[in-house]
């Protein structure tokens, strides 16, 4: 049954931010040393006429949703035409519905027709696009239709997802389990009603990042930021670090955590995570880390609060049974995890938490996140080194499904000058004070971004379309 304030997405445009790290920043074999974020507004109307717009943004981070051997440069260029494509294919999307209800339609019925289309036209010998790319391209988007229906009815985003303005409950998007339905069911029966206005910060140790002053050698940036792990945990009072593994250099791996740990261990640090960036093939190889850590250094064993992603991207391809592994510490799908369907499929081999990104589109991350927390799984948020406006529906999703520990934000470290004037309307977003960052800042109707109070001047329109 439709409702009133149903809407429908009748004009758009897409502008493209630059944006240079101050250090560079691993991701598995490749270096990301800049970034184009992708920032969008779209335009929606509602069945009684009434408009309004709202905004989305996301990097557009072309390592990691396209790992290749290819060079960067026509991966990167490929990633800015497919948004382009999407501004056009968006603002010709004939879908009514709440946020959600076009979201999921529109990645069911009309990203996989451009994304084949878009491969079709390139060169025939290109690698296509990858669909986590394509989901990436999609998500400022599907960001910013949500922002624009808060902004229509005036209330924060995490306000509307429930039967006053949702036609369609979950059982209409997720399949119900032997002992479980979604039939009546709406996101906000999976959400915090009272989310925190405070959030445990984790803190990236890349795998170029500088751990003692041994590793000092002249070229690091003297802007004020700290370059040394110890200086960061200091300065930010952090009590979360994700380290970054290669996956494929057991020695390394294992020295690495142990030096971090040991690190932490002596600055009062409570957490640590590992992220092996998809790079391993074997259980063993993870578990056989894991296991000299138990015994070798234990107090790091002991703070190691999950294992992400160690495995390939495409789990249908690459079947690895994980339930030794994830019997040891939490093993959370991350770029495998691009809706809940292969979240349902991960969970079968023995993957017991989920990942969540916003880049991956704001509707995918929903509907993920009520099918995990239905069936007992874990839930992260993880950074994608969010700058400018695309913190703050990431550090929103955070609070608002709960994690198993805070959030991810890193942008602080490798791009603190993009998003100078965000942080001038809120600061605690866009800094970490005592190992956490401030959400009271955010507030008003959509993601509360305030984008009235914030002074920046966006570039050229690259591509507009309807209203």
């Amino acid at each position: 049954m439709s409702k009133p304030t149903d809407i429908r997405v009748v004009g758009t445009a897409l502008y493209f931010l630059p944006v240079r790290t101050r250090v560079p920043l691993k991701f598995g074999a490749e270096t990301v040393t800049e970034v184009t974020c992708a920032r969008v507004c779209v335009w929606v109307t509602d069945r009684r006429g009434r408009s309004a717009a709202g905004w989305g943004e996301t990097p557009l981070s072309t390592q990691w949703v396209w790992p290749s051997g290819l060079p960067l440069a026509p991966r990167a260029d490929a990633l800015r035409k497919f948004c382009v494509q999407l501004a056009r294919a968006w603002a010709e999307f004939p879908g009514w519905g709440h946020p959600l209800e076009i979201g999921h339609d529109f990645q069911q019925q009309g990203l996989p027709g451009w994304l084949e289309r878009f491969n079709l036209e390139r060169d025939a010998h290109s690698e296509p696009l990858p669909w986590l790319a394509a989901l990436v391209c999609c998500s400022a988007f599907d960001l910013a239709v949500h922002e624009a229906f808060g902004q229509l009815v005036e209330r924060p985003v995490y306000a509307t997802y429930g039967p006053e303005f949702m036609s369609r409950d979950l059982g209409d998007f997720l399949e119900a389990a032997p002992l479980f339905s979604f039939a009546g069911k709406c996101p906000q029966d999976f959400l915090r009603a009272i989310p925190p206005v405070q959030l445990p910060a984790w803190h990236l140790v890349g795998g170029l990042d500088l751990l003692d002053p041994s590793e000092l050698n002249g070229a690091e940036p003297e802007d004020g930021y700290p370059v040394l792990l110890p200086d960061w945990i200091q300065r930010d009072g952090l009590q979360c670090l994700k380290v970054k593994l290669r996956g494929t250099d057991a020695r390394w791996d294992f020295e690495r955590m142990v030096k971090v740990g040991d690190i932490a261990l002596a600055s009062g640090v409570t957490a640590l995570s590992a992220d092996f960036n998809c790079t391993v093939t074997d259980p063993a190889y993870v578990i056989e880390i894991l296991q000299r850590l138990q015994r070798e250094r234990p107090g790091v064993f002991e703070r190691l609060l999950y294992v992400e992603q160690p495995f390939p991207y495409d789990l249908e391809r690459h079947r690895i049974d994980v339930h030794e592994l994830a019997a040891m510490k939490p093993l959370f799908l991350d770029e495998s995890a691009h809706d809940w369907r292969v979240v349902r499929f991960g969970q079968q081999l023995g993957w017991n938490g989920v990942a969540l990104k916003t880049c991956k589109t704001q509707t995918g991350a929903l509907l993920m996140a009520c099918w995990a927390k239905a069936h007992g799984m874990r839930l992260m948020v993880q950074d994608l080194t969010n700058p400018m406006l695309a913190q703050i529906p990431h550090v929103l999703l955070a609070a608002h499904v709960g994690t198993i520990r805070g959030v991810e934000t890193n942008a602080m470290q490798f791009y603190p000058a993009a998003s100078v004037a965000e942080a001038v309307v809120h600061p605690g977003l866009y800094q970490r004070r005592n190992g956490v960052v401030e959400l009271s800042s955010i507030r008003g109707p959509g993601f509360g971004y305030r984008l009235n109070e914030m002074q920046r001047e966006l570039p050229a329109v690259a591509a507009e379309f309807g209203r």
